[in-house]
């Protein structure tokens, strides 16, 4: 599969969005970096959060660094965003 760029393709960093067709097919925009990928998980680094994606068969399609993209072939099972970890606030005049 390979979709064309077209003017609305966003450099990496802005919006981000999947769009799956047929659960065989999968494009990611806001696309950061690529952190690992194994023919069952993908964990990609987004604009709005680590996304893994559990799968079977699934091969890198194209990457785009340039656009933030990637396109992903294989039967996609799950997905999921990595919970962000709250900043622990710490106070000068905390109580004892």
């Amino acid at each position: 599969m390979e979709l064309k760029q077209t003017d609305s393709a966003r450099p990496h960093g802005d919006a981000h969005a999947i769009l799956i067709e047929d659960r065989t097919h999968v494009r990611i925009t806001g696309v950061i970096d690529v952190e690992s990928f194994h023919e069952d998980e993908a964990t990609v680094r987004t604009s709005a959060g680590t996304l893994t994606l559990w799968g079977e068969g699934m091969k890198l399609g194209k990457l785009d660094p340039d656009a933030g993209q990637i396109l992903l072939d294989g039967t996609v099972l799950s997905l999921e965003y990595e919970q962000p970890q709250p900043q622990k606030r710490f106070s000068l005049f905390r109580r004892t």
